[in-house]
């Protein structure tokens, strides 16, 4: 029977989830740079002075930063995906869908709300070029569907999928996005304080399904 060194895997256990644990905490780093910078201007000493570790720690894990930003973005998508399986909106019918994915939507905004911005400024600095497809491929992709089922069942109204689909995304997340310049509509208020964003989730939610009904 072989000798299992017991010790040597311990330490090779401890050292995977640590290795884990630092690239959670580079990427967590990176995703408050970039949603504040965006790549162009992202810095990789504030993302490494962010999480205490050397430059040459981050390069270890992402030989470059488009390498650590295009992990960013595959981590939202990760995330994405892993939340449309958990809705079974298969099971539903269209209009309950699209409330289901809503609040979905809104929460995980409301949750972490500098995906929206990193998105934003991906369109405005980069033309696109480092978004992920997959990402909205997903989201528009299931809201199209929703909106195709409600419109052949009649209980929504005959309108375009795909523009109907970028003005519910917009109506979710122009919120978050423009904080800083809304947050004058609101003088003393947190914009993304439990009140204001319980409103938002609920006016959302109810100006997007009286526009879709039937």
């Amino acid at each position: 029977m072989p000798i299992i060194n017991k010790q040597k895997t311990i330490k090779t256990a401890t050292l995977s989830r640590n290795s884990e644990a630092t690239k959670t905490q580079l990427l967590d780093a990176a995703e408050v740079e970039f949603a504040v910078t965006g790549l162009i201007a992202a810095r990789m000493e504030a993302i490494a002075a962010h999480t205490g570790v050397t430059k040459a720690t981050i390069y270890y894990y992402f030989p470059s930063k488009e390498e650590l930003y295009r992990a960013v973005l595959g981590r939202c998508f990760t995330e994405a995906l892993e939340m449309m399986e958990q809705l079974q909106l298969d099971c539903l019918p269209p209009d309950a869908a699209l409330v289901r994915l809503l609040e979905q939507m809104l929460d995980c905004m409301s949750q972490n709300p500098r995906i929206g911005s990193i998105l934003s400024l991906e369109a405005i600095q980069n033309k696109g070029k480092y978004y992920p497809k997959q990402l909205g491929d997903l989201l528009y992709g299931t809201i199209i569907e929703i909106l195709n089922q409600g419109m052949t069942a009649g209980v929504f109204r005959e309108l375009e999928p795909r523009h109907t689909a970028v003005n519910i995304v917009g109506t979710c997340t122009f919120y978050f996005t423009a904080q800083e310049n809304l947050k004058y509509l609101w003088p003393g208020k947190r914009l993304l304080g439990k009140d204001l964003l319980q409103r938002h989730r609920q006016e959302s939610i109810d100006l997007i399904m009286a526009g879709v009904r039937n």
